[in-house]
């Protein structure tokens, strides 16, 4: 049979040539090196299913050693991606799928740190809750995996992909704690971001419609020269494909899942739903905004603006009114201050779409990682706290240093790093860099709405680290277990380490990201 036979057929008596143009070009190779970060952490969560099944049960509490391991390992493979050009794979004629650049690279550090330290968090929760070590393990490194992939996506069927993959462990993760309120805390969770993903699923259909493309790059070119009639249709689509990343980050009005989610949820997954959880949702919110939406800057920046004026002020807000006495008041005054913490970190992104480039997202990027490592920190203390006084009251805390001084030590420090005081230094600078990004893209008014609420935050930060030292009951101090102490230790050491030397985050600033 000759080619012209095997390149054309017939179809209702007329011939049609089948044969591809350039066809080589459809063959590419894979590279490994590039995805090999969250590859690691989703081939590990696959072997720990499979160990989970075929260990005897004596053996598997080494299932924790080797998540943790594995974490270590994703983490190791984004050394060789750090230095050089950015690198691609995935590719087709309208873009790549998957890009390792410096934006990629500070998400994925992120993402794969704060699972880690949230990795050792949980060894002690798993054995001493009886939750199921197995699962608990796979859903972690599963949706570690997904929280690495994402900021390297760049278009948005991967988008969507990876921060699904990021959310569905999530859900299961919280209802691992068979109480009542886990499974409960879980449905809130799972309703509330269902139906911000379906939102977010009709805005990308909208903007493949006005645009052609999923690629964010193409997707960019094609809003730049659409005609009037297809205007509406790609702005209502951008704003509602904003939705569900606005979920993730917990903005305002997309929030109210946070604090039932975080207090009825094992402490550990807390932790890691407010860093990783919310890395990934920030990364999906800075690559569609400042790369498909660029078009659109000044649109979606006043929509940012007024988002992170709004969350910060309820976020600190709420913070203010948690009762010393109420059950998981701890927890949940971690929560608020979580969804105050986000306003901070919209306020770059709001910067950006008024600025016209992405320089202002360096701001988002670094205090990203101020933020994730003490709020794990805070959150492992809480863990800590958890074991002897399981209301995890703000009460309990009173007089810790007495009963654990290393502990109260650590959590002062790391609350007044989240305040932004000495000698928390690193959160000083981390906000000076927020401030910042505002004031030079001409957003006076958000900048003082910030420093309003940065004021405000104080109070409860302040109010918290005084209980710490006050005169409390006294009891036999607890033997702090070893992964707890090597969390808080890890925790306690980077922050430390950043406010004697703040340009080791703060360079990403100045840096080029893209």
């Amino acid at each position: 049979m000759t080619t012209t036979q095997l390149t054309t057929t017939h179809l209702m008596g007329q011939a049609v040539n089948l044969a591809v143009p350039n066809a080589g070009s459809l063959i590419q190779s894979v590279d490994w090196v590039a995805i090999a970060p969250p590859l690691i952490a989703a081939a590990a969560a696959l072997l720990v299913l499979l160990a989970d099944l075929l260990l005897p049960p004596g053996a598997k509490r080494w299932l924790g050693a080797l998540t943790a391991l594995a974490l270590l390992g994703a983490l190791a493979a984004l050394l060789p991606l750090v230095h050089g050009a950015p690198r691609s794979t995935f590719c087709g004629t309208g873009g790549c799928s998957y890009v390792a650049d410096h934006f990629a690279l500070a998400f994925q550090l992120l993402a794969l740190g704060g699972a880690l330290l949230a990795a050792l968090l949980s060894v002690v929760t798993v054995s001493e809750e009886g939750l199921p070590g197995g699962e608990y393990w796979f859903l972690l490194l599963s949706s570690a995996s997904g929280a690495a992939l994402l900021p390297a996506a760049r278009d948005l069927a991967t988008l969507v992909v990876a921060l699904e993959v990021v959310s569905l462990p999530s859900f299961a993760l919280v209802a691992l704690k068979r109480d009542g309120k886990g499974g409960e805390a879980a449905l809130k969770f799972f309703l509330s971001s269902v139906t911000a993903t379906a939102v977010m699923l009709l805005g990308v259909g909208f903007l493949y419609a006005a645009t052609g493309s999923l690629y964010l790059g193409a997707i960019a070119d094609g809003l730049g020269h659409l005609p009037a009639q297809l205007k509406p249709l790609a702005e209502v689509g951008g704003m509602l494909t904003l939705v569900g990343f606005a979920f993730k980050v917990a903005a305002v009005p997309f929030h109210f899942w946070v604090p039932d989610t975080y207090a009825g949820a094992p402490v550990p997954v807390a932790g890691y739903l407010s860093v990783v959880g919310k890395a990934a949702g920030f990364a999906g919110l800075a690559l569609v905004t400042s790369l498909a939406l660029k078009p659109y800057g000044h649109t979606w920046g006043l929509l940012l603006a007024v988002l992170a004026a709004v969350t910060m002020t309820a976020g600190n807000a709420a913070a203010l009114r948690q009762r010393t006495d109420s059950a998981q008041g701890a927890v949940r005054l971690l929560a608020w201050s979580s969804v105050a913490q986000a306003g901070y970190l919209l306020v770059p992104l709001a910067a950006a779409g008024y600025a016209g480039s992405a320089h202002p997202l360096g701001a988002t990027v670094a205090y990203a990682l101020i933020y994730g490592l003490v709020n794990l920190g805070a959150f492992g203390v809480a863990a800590l706290v958890a074991r002897t006084h399981p209301a995890n009251r703000l009460d309990d805390y009173r007089g810790l240093f007495a009963r654990n001084r290393f502990a109260a030590l650590a959590l002062a420090f790391f609350l007044l790093c989240l305040a932004g005081l000495p000698p928390g230094v690193v959160g000083l600078f981390g906000k000076v860099v927020v401030f910042r990004a505002a004031v030079d893209a001409g957003l006076g008014w958000l900048a003082v709405v910030m420093a309003v609420n940065v004021v405000v935050a104080l109070y409860y930060y302040l109010f918290w680290t005084a209980r710490l030292f006050a005169p409390g009951e006294q009891v036999e101090p607890a033997r702090t277990p070893g992964p707890l102490t090597a969390t808080l230790g890890l925790a306690a050491v980077g922050a430390v380490v950043l406010s004697v030397a703040p340009q080791l985050v703060l360079q990403v600033v100045s840096g080029s990201l893209f």
